[in-house]
This record gives structure tokens, sequence and C-alpha cells, in this order.
């Protein structure tokens, strides 16, 4: 907890200075700087896409320690859990895969395809103003490869000098613990906001029998956001972050296992007889901790550096630079994992106010990035490849959005990227992907009167596959080594219509959206058994309908509700190791009575037929317990009672996952044996953690 215990000193010593500010009205008023005014203006006006926005009030609502947690539950989102050892999470965007989400962070680019497994989990909520969901491909001008869209993460702006604390602790070793203080310079022209996070969640087995369904996991987070007007019309943002992270799941720590450390180095027992008793994953784990075991160890280092600068009244540019540093180590059932992916992000972009009907985008951006993994449990196999790659990017866009009437709105945007991916393996001569490609996006807005608007998307992506992490994060047949067979990018075509109706009381919107993707990228096996990744000759499709309804009752109480459906043609179904989730539904409610806030949710999930998406396997080593091929419908509720101790100080308690539902006890055990008798960890299909109690405080001053 060093990287936490420094923020607090920090944050301390601010509290314990004199305040930086004046009268908090003035600050208020005074944080309306450059960047603030051009936004209002219209001069920074981005597109008119359909965007979901999840707030700074939703996210401390549902308890979400992280951007996982935040967004699992939005619409048109499903945030699929890989595996039930090292619990590697994906953001899933209108029904498509994980790593066809990209993740901004202030309009940035800064996740890249390593943190897209275990980043998502180590994001800390804290400090995030709000988050945009923009859904279907190109859905970013700087963001091409989202074909299924993007997550953008806006850090909280000061309004206030202010530090607010967030203590809570709850079963499962739950503990959070986040710091955020924000100062204002007495004439407004700095702001800075300084964020700490730390939090932990113990192993959960649900079934009792000695390995975890859902990992222990441990987050470190500091973040520093600078933004300093200079004069009226230029504006620098300066943003650094430090995250650490530690994963570790399969044997249970005190249980079957004493330490991590211990069991890493318990490799050299060898194998036991058996994995459990009778060879049955319901009965008692007998292993080594080291055979179902897998450990993730990450460090991450974030910066970027805006600058604004509004050269006339009609013509302001902003150019900004980034810098990511991830590094994983790490272990899966005694094979070890090393990678470093390092990227350098260049943007320019112009915003030029042509006339009352048209304002044009226009600008450049490149990206180079450089992942180097090293495995020496596997580097002596004959047919390992390593994944190790170099990504270049470079792009020029241009987008007018066009008003000609007080009706209609037109975005129509252009981008032109050359790409090079190139799998630097000595085994890999060549560069694998090189390629000119053209992304067209149209967005339309149109108010019908004051209560309906229709909006229409249509748009292009594309997506270099990089490595076989995308597939199988585990590597764990590392017996037979790997390879890499890719040569095109993958190529997405997305339509998105929604039509929304809106009064001072009730808000309903009903979307659907469809995409197809070609040279989808795979995992198949050679005739040895070896795994390669690969990409699919046939397209595949996806089409994503729902609806969603918030209702301001009364003044005490609102109701929201959300429905959701995805239909997988067969090539797609065919690509996933996860059956994703095919029908849900989710009610809210946030009633206020006296002081009290009582805020509940439930989600329901339908039944799936597992054969759809590959799924067969064993409870026992010799076959003759076969696991089931339907995913039942489940219901899940979450709880949370806030009340105001004072006007600065304030309880609250919940749970999430109240009723304790989760796969091992209530469906059935994640872990299985295939028809050779193999082991594995990924019959998933239900909820992996169980119930999980809490009660903490908030402090601001």
């Amino acid at each position: 907890m060093s990287l936490l215990l420094s923020t607090l000193m920090v944050i301390a010593s601010a509290a314990s200075a004199p305040a930086i500010g004046v009268e908090k009205s003035v600050e208020k008023i005074e944080v309306q700087g450059v960047r603030s005014r051009l936004i209002k203006s219209g001069a920074l006006k981005d597109d008119i896409a359909k965007t979901e926005l999840l707030s700074n009030e939703y996210i401390k609502n549902t308890q979400s320690s992280s951007l996982a947690d935040a967004i699992q539950n939005a619409i048109g989102i499903r945030v699929s859990n890989e595996c039930a050892m090292c619990g590697a999470k994906r953001i899933m965007i209108n029904g498509l895969k994980g790593e066809h989400t990209n993740v901004l962070v202030d309009g940035i680019p800064m996740h890249t395809m390593i943190s897209g497994f275990y980043g998502m989990d180590s994001v800390a909520a804290s400090g995030i103003g709000r988050i945009e969901i923009a859904r279907g491909a190109g859905a970013s001008l700087t963001a091409p490869e989202a074909i299924g869209g993007t997550v953008n993460l806006v850090t909280a702006q000061p309004s206030e000098d202010k530090i607010e604390l967030d203590m809570a602790t709850g079963s499962d070793g739950y503990k959070l613990i986040s710091a955020l203080a924000s100062g204002i310079s007495s004439d407004g022209n700095t702001r800075a906001t300084l964020i700490g996070q730390y939090d932990n969640k113990d192993q959960f087995d649900g079934d009792g029998n000695g390995v975890s369904e859902n990992p222990a996991l441990t987050n470190q987070s500091l973040t520093l956001m600078v933004s300093h007007d200079i004069g009226y019309s230029d504006n620098i943002r300066v943003r650094l972050n430090q995250t650490q992270s530690e994963v570790f799941g399969g044997p249970v720590l005190g249980d079957t296992a004493t330490s991590i450390s211990a069991t890493l180095s318990s490799v050299s027992q060898g194998e036991a007889d058996s994995l459990f008793v009778n060879d049955d994953v319901r009965n008692r784990y007998i292993g080594n901790a080291w055979e179902t075991a897998e450990w993730v160890k990450t460090e991450r280092e974030e910066a970027s550096l805006s600058w604004l600068h509004e050269i006339s009244s009609r013509l302001n540019v902003t150019s900004s630079l980034a810098y990511v540093d991830h590094i994983q180590d790490s272990f899966y059932e005694s094979t070890d994992y090393y990678a470093e992916d390092t990227m350098y992000y260049y943007s320019v972009r112009f915003n030029y106010d042509l006339n009352a009907q048209h304002l044009l985008t226009f600008g450049a951006d490149k990206r180079d990035e450089k992942m180097r993994s090293s495995s020496a449990a596997l580097e002596s196999a004959a047919n390992y490849v390593s994944d190790s790659f170099d990504y270049d990017t470079t792009g020029l866009y241009i987008q007018d959005t066009w008003l000609p009437n007080q009706s209609i709105e037109v975005s129509a945007a252009l981008r032109l990227d050359q790409i090079q991916a190139d799998f630097v393996d000595p085994q890999k001569p060549g560069i694998e992907i090189d390629k000119t490609i053209l992304s067209p996006r149209v967005d339309m807005r149109y108010f019908h009167n004051d209560t309906f608007t229709s909006r229409l998307s249509l748009g292009q992506g594309y997506r270099a596959p990089l490595s076989f992490f995308e597939s199988d994060h585990g590597i764990l047949d590392s017996g037979k080594g790997f390879q890499v067979e890719v040569s095109e990018p993958e190529r997405s075509k997305s339509a998105t219509y929604s039509l929304s109706y809106e009064t001072e009381m009730l808000t309903v919107t009903a979307s659907a959206a469809h995409t197809k993707v070609e040279h989808l990228a795979t995992l198949s096996h050679t005739d040895s058994g070896t795994p390669v990744l690969t990409q699919l000759t046939e397209t595949a499709a996806v089409t994503a309908v729902d609806i969603s309804a918030n209702w301001q009752v009364s003044d005490t109480l609102t109701v929201s509700a959300i429905a959701e459906q995805y239909h997988y043609d067969e090539t797609f179904k065919a690509s996933f190791g996860i059956a994703p989730i095919e029908k849900r539904a989710t009610l809210s409610t946030d009633l206020h009575i006296n002081d009290w806030e009582i805020i509940t949710s439930a989600i329901w999930v339908a039944s799936r037929d597992l054969t759809d998406y590959g799924y067969e396997g064993f409870n026992d080593a010799n076959g003759e317990f076969a696991k089931p091929t339907t995913a039942e419908s489940y219901v899940t509720v979450d709880l949370k009672v806030v009340k105001p101790l004072s006007e600065s100080l304030s309880l609250y308690a919940g749970a999430s996952n109240l009723f304790d539902y989760n796969q091992a006890e209530d469906m059935g055990s994640p872990l299985m044996y295939d028809a050779e008798g193999g082991y594995d960890v990924v019959y998933i299909h239900g909820p992996l953690r169980g119930r999980q109690a809490y009660l903490g405080l908030t402090y601001e001053f």
C-alpha cells in the first residue's frame, strides 16, 4: 500500500495548508476556462452519434472499484469474465468481442492490447467524472480500431477546493480506500486533481473444494491531473498515472495454498497423481498448488500532454502526446509469461467553424507500439512462436458536421490509415500486415419534434490481430508451443439506429445495431494439436437490439429499466471461447426517504444453449459425468443504502449479488475435464463471485 500511503500523505498536507482559492462561489465561476468556454460555445463539438453517459453519481451508487465494475451493467455493454482462475475481463460493446473495444482517457487512446485483459479491473473508478460509451465501428475519429465502439473515461474537473475520502470494508477481504484532492488557484487559471485508490478482494470459492472460481485482486493507483490556462486562448493539460495490480487464483490461500511465493516455487514438486478426489472437480482439490495456480502482476505508467490553442474565434487546434508502458509478469499453471508493451501516441486536431451550418474537424495522428514477450517454459518448444510485435499506424481524417436546419444534423467523416503489424519473432520474417485503409462514417440526428429524436450511424472500422492472448490468454498448452498465422486486418461494417422519446419525467430510447466482421481472429489447432492464432474466412455478424427507460416517478423515486438481446450468426458463435449473454434485463430504483437513499438493481440473464458455442466437458477425468449444456437463467440483485450523518459525512452499507447466486454453488463448477481427460478452467456461464457485503464512510471537506 506504499503508493496509497504516499497519496494520503500528500492529501493530508494539502488539507492542512492554506486554501489556494478564494470564495467557493468565485471558484466555480472561474473554473470555466479556455477548454470549458470552447466546449460550451460548440467550437470543440465532436460528433452527434448516440452516446451513453455514466455519471460520477452512477459510479458511486454501484459501489464500483474499477472500470469493469462501473460499466458491467450499462446498456449495450457486457464485461466478460474469460477465466475462473485469473479473472481476465473483456469489455464487449454491441455484442462484439473484447478486443473490438477501445478505451480512451480524456479522448486519447491509452490502452494497448495487453491491458485489455488485465487492465480493466485495475482502472480505478475514483476520480472518473463520467464515462462516455459510443457504440459502433469508427465511433471515434481518434480510435478507428474500435470495431465495437469506444469507452472514454473523462477525468473529474475541479470546481472548487475540496478533499473527498471514501473508506469501505466488507466480506471476502473487500477493502476500498480512495482519496481525491482538488484545488484551484486564486485567479482560476490553474486547476489540479490528485487521486489515490487502493482496493482488494480475496479469492472466492463457492463450492468449497479448495480451488477459487474468482481470484484475489489487489490494486493501487495514483493519478495527477493539472490544467492551466495561459491567457485567454491557450490551455495546457497534463495527466500522469501509475497503477500496480496483482491477481492470484486457483488454490485457495490459507486452505490449499500457504502463500503466493510458495505456490509459484512448488513446481519442483512435480505433478500429483490426481488433482481432485476421484478425479472429479466437484470434490476436494488434492493436487499440488502450482497445478491450478494463475498469477498476474502488472505495472502500468501513463503520461499525456494536451495543448489547446484558440487561433481565432473560428479556428482552434489541440495537440496531444501520450506515453504508456504496461508490464505483465505472470504464471499460468507452471508456464511463465513476461511482456512489456510500450506505446507512443501523437495527435494534432483542428476545429474550424466554417459558417453557421458547417463545423470542420480535421487532423492527423500516429501510434507506435512495441510489445516484447518471453517465456522460459516455452522457448524450448519446437513449435513456439513469440507474439512479440511492432505495430505502427499513421492516420489522416476529416469530418464535417452540417446543420442544414434546426431539425437535422449530419456528421460525415473519413479516415485514411497506413498500418503495419510485424511479428518480430525470427520464425516470422517479413511484415505480416502492411495496408492502407479508408474508413468512412456518417452520423445523423433528426429532431421529429420536442420529444422524439432519431439517430442513424453507418461506419467502417479495422483492427489488426496482435496476440494469441486474444484467444487463449493463459497459454496453457505449454508443451505444444504456439503459432501465429495472421495476414489481414479485421474489417467491419456497422449500422445503428435509435429512436428516443424525452419529456421532463420520462426518457425512453430504443436502438438496433448490426455489425459484420471480415477476417475475424480466432484460435485453431494444427493436426498435432499446436494452438494457432489465425483468421476466419467467413464473415461473422451480430445484431444487437435494446430499449431503455428512465422514469422520474416523483421527487423521491426514480425507476430505470433496460432490455437487451443479441443475435450471433454461426460464424461468430464459433469464435467465442466463453458463451456471451444473449438476453438481459435490468430494473433499477433510486429512492429517497427523508435523509435515506436506497439504491437497488436486479439483473436477469436468459438461459442459453452452450452447445452453440462449442461447450463440451465433464466433471470427472474419466468422462462419466458430463457437464450441463444448457446455462440456466438467473437473477442477481444489488443493494446500497446511504445515510448522511452530517453535511460532510455519510455512512453507507450494501451488498453486490445480495442473494449469493454463483455458478459453482448453484449451476455447476467452471472447472472441467475435456474428452481426453485434460483439465481446464473455462466452463463459464454464470456469476463467478457470490455475495459481497460492505460498509463504508465518505467524508468531504
